[in-house]
């Protein structure tokens, strides 16, 4: 990976040229804006960093750095500041937040890249400290990451920590989320899900059943040079292990494939919609598992896909579109209010994606660590369980209900669909159907209801519940 650092003798020719017209900014000065507007716009990590890469035109390699330097900061920033506290003489609490995404972005480069070399890293921090403040900050900068380079012992985790603490600190994330995965999950267990976190995202595509079939597009791909294998986890996925950005193929753009996460497709065969039923999807943008179902139902029938936003219909819609899916029709409104707007047993399908925590997706949004709170969790849950409340007299007799939600958090999985049942006894856990086999889920023998963690086939965390209407 060029580092950017290769371009520096012409970059400080530019210094005075701070409008960016004449001098390109190099991979860790776009890097560093997405930092800066990450921490203090709350801006979320993969928007922010889309922005910029459009922006900037880097090449592919130094837009890769780019990537990396972003995620792996942001995921890393607890371990990171722990580290700093160590050489910066007031802490790093007391510093600017410019400077302070720039000692951790390089620091995040001698600890965890070894590609980069360590003088190319301090060299371009004291390049850009000198380029965006003055002689003293550039000076304090260097002071920092020498002294870090001359004393590798103080960049260590020390043994004698408890459990949460180590595994916080090891795996950067908040202690107070570690506690509590230790508390649902085991020690082990909630090790497992923090460094499984920390690893790239898969890259995973749904094959579009509706124009060809998986088997026709795999023998495409490999043909073009693509590493693709057949996905393990559901019969329409396909895991691109490399071969670029599937978005930018002409089989995304003819609608044969979609891109989606493994997890995310055992929700649409969950619901297994049949051709010619009505189905209501609750909360459907950005419209990947309304698609799913249309597909499933060879786009044949009904599918009311519901948002609260106005602005996200358009997602949905281009998704249908794209696909060549006609069965999909978008409605705009909470939720909560379905209830008002159509007759009671209306809908052979419910799907409810609900809102969530996300926890099972921080290896695609790492920032989301760092953001969510206890008090979050407790707030969703509330939300959930009046959502689904609100639904589940739509539904038909003998029709299903799927609860599905990205986090791996017990309160908003298990224990809303343990409430659910105690208050609907028109309802029962649908068996009839098999999710993939869990090494962890001891009781997955009554089926019915499935909780992927991110480690058990590397896609994300995912919580998929049956529910039949029996009455």
């Amino acid at each position: 990976m060029s580092g950017g650092h290769s371009r520096q003798g012409d970059q400080r020719k530019g210094v005075g040229a701070r409008s960016g017209k004449t001098r390109k900014q190099t991979a860790r000065e776009v890097a560093l804006d997405v930092l800066i507007g990450v921490e203090q716009e709350g801006a979320y990590s993969n928007l922010e960093l889309n922005r910029r890469l459009q922006q900037a035109g880097l090449s592919a390699s130094d837009a890769g750095l780019t990537t990396e330097l972003v995620y792996g900061t942001v995921a890393r920033r607890n371990t990171l500041d722990y580290f700093l506290n160590k050489f910066v003489q007031k802490g790093t609490a007391k510093l600017q937040p410019w400077v302070r995404s720039l000692l951790r972005m390089s620091v995040y480069q001698l600890v965890y890249l070894d590609r980069v070399p360590d003088h190319a890293v301090v060299s371009e921090a004291v390049t850009i400290a000198k380029r965006r403040g003055h002689q003293g900050i550039s000076g304090m900068v260097n002071g920092v990451l020498r002294s870090m380079l001359r004393e590798p012992d103080k960049l260590r985790i020390p043994n004698d920590l408890s459990a949460e603490e180590r595994i916080s600190l090891e795996h950067s994330h908040p202690q107070w989320l570690v506690k509590r995965w230790i508390k649902q999950y085991g020690a082990e267990t909630a090790e497992a899900i923090c460094r499984a976190n920390n690893e790239p995202p898969a890259v995973s595509v749904r094959v579009n059943t509706t124009m060809i079939s998986r088997d026709q597009l795999l023998d495409e791909m490999v043909a073009k040079g693509i590493d693709a294998v057949p996905s393990s986890v559901s019969p329409y996925g396909i895991v691109v292990r490399s071969g670029g950005n599937m978005a930018l193929t002409s089989w995304y753009t003819d609608g044969l494939l979609s891109i989606q996460d493994e997890s995310s497709m055992l929700v649409a065969e969950a619901v297994a919609p049949e051709p010619g039923m009505t189905v209501l999807d609750c909360c459907a943008a950005p419209g990947g598992k309304t698609s799913h179902m249309a597909e499933l139902m060879k786009d044949r029938g009904r599918i009311v896909a519901n948002d609260l936003h106005a602005h996200k219909h358009q997602l949905i819609r281009e998704q249908a579109n794209r696909l060549g899916l006609d069965a999909v029709e978008t409605v705009t409104g909470d939720a909560l209010d379905l209830k008002e707007r159509y007759a009671p047993a209306s809908f052979d399908r419910i799907l409810l994606d609900a809102p969530c925590s996300g926890f099972g997706v921080i290896r695609r949004k790492p920032d989301l660590r760092w953001s969510k709170t206890a008090e979050d969790v407790r707030d969703i849950t509330q939300l959930q369980h009046e959502l689904l409340d609100n639904v589940a007299g739509l539904l038909k007799p003998g029709g299903i209900l799927v609860y599905s939600t990205c986090t791996i958090e017990p309160d908003e999985n298990e224990g809303q669909l343990a409430r659910f049942l105690s208050e609907h006894p028109e309802y029962e856990l649908a068996k009839d159907h098999s999710f993939p086999d869990m090494s962890h889920e001891k009781d997955n023998m009554r089926k019915g209801s499935v909780q992927l963690l991110p480690q058990d086939f590397h896609s994300d965390g995912f919580y998929i519940a049956r529910l039949r209407r029996v009455k």
